[in-house]
């Protein structure tokens, strides 16, 4: 057998053409891949304008957060309304039922703040995201515009002329003194509209509106605001208007993108309805005139 000689062991030659390589086709558009000193494929980089890590969902909280927290709101007023309860009856000896009114607006304000404080960690600690922003706590330009709609919307109230109201409810007793009269006023122009702002329109809403979309979402947060009021009126015809004010409120936030803008309306509705009572009752000095104003505070 004879040796080949070393152009006959060449796969490339003149005479056999069909064994030339082709050279690699490449082109910007599909780059070769890039291959390590070991012979392996190595992975090309992302590029820098992809991001690495998904987008937050908007809100960062569940359905289930927004159920802790207003179970959590339940338990708190009704156990420090019965810790301060006890508390007053077995230290002072008091008539419970004359001090009902004031222990009441007492252990609402303390619950309030107490699971506002738990909302703020829940945000910042559970899901690492700064309070106000997640909570779309943008104040609006031209603020005193949505005070404004908060005076427009006591129009709502004209419509218990032609509703079943009664002539007194629970909610009377907290203007039975002056002094309850006027702690009320300050609670419901400050912490009680911020709170139920932060709980309907900041949490609840935008996770309805998140699954359901935003028709039923805004119909879905006013009904449990208008139901929580309840039991202080006993009637169905107030939780109806209060409805209609909590579609108003939560309309307000869906268009501005804005629970700032519906807590300034929130206050003008509640700061209209208060000055309207102050002024038909001489100061909450003569209750008995009350029945002559035409609105329901709320």
């Amino acid at each position: 057998m004879r040796a080949l000689a070393p152009k006959e062991l060449s796969l490339s030659s003149s005479d056999n053409p069909q064994f030339d390589p082709q050279p690699m086709l490449t082109s910007e558009a599909n780059p070769p891949v890039p291959i390590s000193p070991s012979g392996s494929f190595m992975a090309s980089p992302l590029p820098a304008a992809l991001p690495t890590h998904p987008p937050p969902r908007d809100p960062v909280w569940s359905g289930w957060d927004v159920l802790l927290i207003a179970v959590l709101t339940i338990v708190s007023v009704i156990s420090l309304g019965a810790m301060l309860g006890l508390g007053t009856y077995l230290y002072q000896q008091k008539s419970l039922k004359e001090v009902a009114p004031l222990l009441a607006i007492v252990a609402q304000a303390l619950a309030y703040i107490a699971v506002g404080a738990f909302m703020v960690m829940m945000v910042q600690g559970k899901y690492r995201v700064p309070f106000w922003q997640a909570i779309r706590w943008n104040w609006p330009g031209g603020g005193l515009r949505f005070l404004g709609l908060g005076v427009l919307t006591v129009a709502v109230d004209l419509l218990s002329r032609y509703l079943p109201m009664p002539k007194t409810t629970p909610f009377d007793e907290f203007f039975a003194r002056p002094t309850d009269a006027y702690l009320m006023v300050v609670f419901a122009v400050s912490l009680g509209p911020l709170f139920e702002e932060l709980l309907f329109r900041g949490f609840l809403y935008p996770v309805l509106a998140r699954r359901l979309g935003v028709a039923w979402g805004v119909i879905l947060t006013a009904l449990p605001f208008g139901l929580m009021h309840y039991m202080q009126y006993r009637s169905w015809s107030a939780v109806l208007l209060i409805f209609i004010v909590g579609v108003v409120l939560t309309v307000v936030r869906a268009v501005t993108n804005s629970v700032a803008a519906s807590f300034l309306v929130h206050v003008g509705y509640n700061g209209t309805l208060m000055l309207l009572a102050a002024t038909a009752t001489g100061g909450f000095r003569h209750m008995e005139k009350l029945g002559t104003l035409q609105f329901y505070l709320r």
